[in-house]
């Protein structure tokens, strides 16, 4: 299945197929783990901090301890 992220002609971003979700998915969390890093706001209930680097370490295959949220926003964005 192709995948692809096109810009509608209104600035609407779509993300068709799984591997343009999956880009969807790295971005959201990477914005999410700035915020909690720079506010100490959670994005939604289920984005606690250790569910968000758990979740940054499923993705991008490194490991993050404690508090490394903006080393784990960079991993996601590399």
């Amino acid at each position: 299945m192709n995948a692809s992220i096109k810009q509608t002609e209104t600035g609407a971003t779509v993300f068709s197929g799984r591997a343009a979700v999956e880009v969807f998915r790295a971005k959201t969390l990477a914005s999410a783990l700035r915020l909690y890093a720079k506010t100490g706001m959670k994005p939604n209930r289920m984005y606690t901090p250790t569910n968000m680097l758990a979740t940054a370490a499923t993705i991008t295959g490194q490991k993050f301890k404690r508090g490394q949220f903006d080393l784990a926003a960079q991993a996601l964005t590399d």
